[in-house]
């Protein structure tokens, strides 16, 4: 039991005449392409789903209780590490 893979087609060259993608934005100026940022920037910030109060409350005290402990175990490591120094080299 073989299964043939189909290959696709070779796409043919766009000619001068072709009105593609690069062929549009290339007639835009600079404000235009500006515009047109600002407009895809606001259109995707519309699909964000914004978390609410809560759970932004809770992400940045979750994100701050890691720090701390963190913290906390680099203090331990580099306090211990300081005093094995100590005890080799005197």
């Amino acid at each position: 039991m073989t299964d043939s893979v189909e290959t696709p087609e070779p796409k043919e060259p766009r000619g001068e005449g072709s009105t593609g993608r690069r062929g549009r934005r290339a007639k835009r100026g600079p404000l235009g392409r500006l515009a047109l940022f600002y407009r895809q920037v606001i259109a995707e910030l519309r699909k964000v789903v914004w978390p609410s109060r809560r759970q932004l409350s809770t992400y940045t005290t979750a994100v701050i209780v890691f720090v701390v402990v963190v913290i906390c175990i680099l203090t331990v490591l580099d306090w211990g590490m300081s005093r094995a120094v100590d005890y080799v080299f005197g």
